[in-house]
């Protein structure tokens, strides 16, 4: 009988011992999903530095022809799907850092890739603040970038023989314009 008893306070403590580990794993998990969607600055894409941009051409939602060739200058580009909750959650901040971009529309791409009606509504806030390109999944810009997630952030700009590259894949928007790089 006595070692009935010890093996079931054995049990019993090993199963409380469990316990404590378990939910320990679940605060940790916790603490690292809350760093992990807090991320500012963090890549946000598969793109690395230096990627040179494919050759494209599309027309923007106000009738303008864009090209690889037309991207002559710095630029931030911004790819967004309208069914994904986390490009929801950025659009305010996007348009809102678009705002104060010193070149303007012209210094800014967005490209909002889905079904085309719920893409042209989801791109209609952007107008006033970029060039906006609205296109179904795999269309011309999501290629020539090689973008298959969303949102994802980018600035791009000439390399030493003029052809656009990405400069940065990890643009934070909470930044200040004039610090931005």
């Amino acid at each position: 009988m006595p070692y009935l008893t010890a093996a079931v306070v054995f049990v019993g403590a090993l199963s409380a011992l469990n316990l404590v580990l378990a939910l320990a794993m679940v605060k940790r998990l916790r603490e690292h999903s809350g760093l992990l969607t807090g991320r500012r600055g963090a890549p946000s894409a598969d793109l690395e530095v230096g990627t040179r941009i494919a050759e494209f051409e599309t027309v923007t939602e106000a009738g303008e022809s864009l090209t690889r060739a037309s991207l002559t200058e710095d630029l931030l580009v911004a790819f967004f799907s309208p069914g994904c909750a986390p490009c929801v959650e950025k659009l305010p901040a996007f348009v809102a850092h678009t705002r104060s971009l010193p070149g303007g529309r012209r210094g800014v791409l967005a490209v909002v890739v889905g079904e085309p009606r719920e893409a042209a509504a989801f791109a209609a806030p952007l107008g006033p603040f970029a060039q906006v390109v609205v296109e179904e999944p795999n269309g011309a810009l999501s290629r020539a970038f090689g973008v298959h997630s969303y949102p994802t952030l980018l600035r791009i700009g000439p390399d030493a023989e003029g052809r656009p590259v990405v400069t940065s894949n990890a643009v934070d928007l909470k930044r200040p314009t004039a610090m931005a790089a």
